[in-house]
């Protein structure tokens, strides 16, 4: 009888090597009870095994490699043997010298479990409150988790981690503790809802550094020339017409291009880089903003109509100026921009210069510039525009995004 048992569990565990799915099916008489419990379960009757294959897809090697690559893990966490867990694993190309089982598990405190939970690829034999644990021990390592499952086991899991993911396939339970339900059971599905991910999260921070650099240096010039000027440096009106055409090419930031390399790797905000850029680029403003102010008052010797608009339009045309180099961390022309993006750009630069000529300038409070003067504020603004690129260039190599 003991051969036998070990003959049963030898094919067992080949066939866990192979990839399948074990389950044994025995039988036994029971006629005449009942009812059935825990205690009935001993001598039966052994008729064989029931094999079950779920191969994975041929092309699932080549979407986790496209995971690993932009910096996304992957774990294998299962209910089921050690062995058909380690044939998975191969198959997909994931290393399977280690897997942590259940059983060993329980062993291991939660001090230990979230380095050796980290250093671990593969777990088998898990019960669903150990998916659980291992899931918490990721996060407390400072990992984002999220977790990819469909049945009711992975309830608990779903909801530990960051992002719980479930399938349309699924069972109820699970697509209800998870926050996102795949409507396509394929991993690059994933894979693209990471990369927009990261697009939109790069966007936002364009927008985010720009916003905050141009907001913070207007600020700053506007109080320090009044303490200057008899009269205020733009009208309220003109202030507010400024900051509506800079924000109409910031819109289109949403549909922009994001260089490759800023995918490759998962982000996380950042808020002293934040402010870091924006005392160190909105004092660069404000300085070009004094040296315009300096050359319209001393060599210009403009008055106050003249001033305001003058201000203005190298106001508006900086804006945009900016926001080309600074929505890439590459030197601006290495980056294309979207369409949409450079449009919206050349129109509001192109309406800018238009304005002070038009039939209601007047009651924007603007006046016509002299060519000569409008030749000085272009040549700040390209000045402006090329030490931004330089200045560029040394703050992202101290601080990466």
């Amino acid at each position: 009888l003991s051969n036998v048992r070990d003959s049963i569990l030898q094919a067992c565990e080949r066939y866990g090597r192979e990839g399948f799915r074990v389950l044994g099916l025995a039988y036994k008489d029971i006629t005449g009870d009942p009812l059935i419990n825990r205690d009935d379960e001993t001598g039966m009757i052994f008729l064989g095994f029931i094999l079950l294959y779920d191969p994975p897809k041929a092309d699932v090697k080549i979407t986790l490699d496209n995971l690993e690559n932009a910096g996304v893990h992957l774990k294998i966490i299962s209910g089921d043997n050690e062995h058909t867990v380690r044939h998975t694993a191969e198959l997909i190309g994931l290393p399977a010298s280690k897997v942590l089982t259940g059983k060993q598990l329980q062993n291991i405190g939660d001090d230990a479990l979230p380095t050796l939970a980290s250093q671990t690829n593969l777990f088998a034999e898990v019960e669903p409150h150990q998916k659980e644990r291992i899931i918490r021990a990721l996060s407390a390592k400072g990992s984002v988790v999220g977790y990819l499952g469909d049945g009711i086991n992975d309830a608990p899991a779903l909801k530990a981690a960051d992002v719980g993911i479930s399938v349309d396939s699924g069972v109820d339970v699970a697509k209800e503790a998870a926050d996102i339900v795949l409507l396509d059971k394929d991993l690059d599905v994933l894979l693209q809802g990471i990369m927009e991910g990261r697009r939109t999260f790069m966007n936002t921070l364009k927008y985010i550094f720009i916003t905050t650099s141009a907001n913070f240096g207007n600020m700053f010039s506007l109080a320090g020339v009044s303490l200057f000027i008899p009269y205020l440096p733009m009208l309220p009106k003109q202030v507010l017409l400024l900051n509506f055409l800079s924000d109409v090419p910031a819109l289109f930031i949403a549909s922009d291009k994001v260089d490759e390399e800023a995918l490759q790797q998962p982000k996380k905000w950042n808020i002293r880089l934040i402010r870091q850029f924006m005392f160190v680029f909105g004092a660069q403003s404000s300085v070009f903003d004094f040296i315009t102010f300096g050359a319209l008052l001393l060599i210009f010797k403009v008055q106050e109509s003249v001033f305001q608009t003058a201000w203005f339009v190298e106001s508006v045309i900086t804006e945009v100026l900016i926001l080309l180099v600074i929505r890439t961390t590459r030197r601006a022309w290495r980056s294309r921009p979207s369409p949409w993006l450079l449009w919206a750009g050349a129109l509001v630069v192109g309406l800018t210069l238009l304005l002070p000529y038009l039939p209601f300038a007047s009651l924007l409070g603007f006046v016509p510039l002299p060519p000569g003067l409008l030749a000085g504020m272009a040549g700040i603004a390209v000045a402006y525009a090329l030490l931004s690129e330089y200045v560029k260039g040394r703050f992202f190599r101290v601080a990466r995004i």
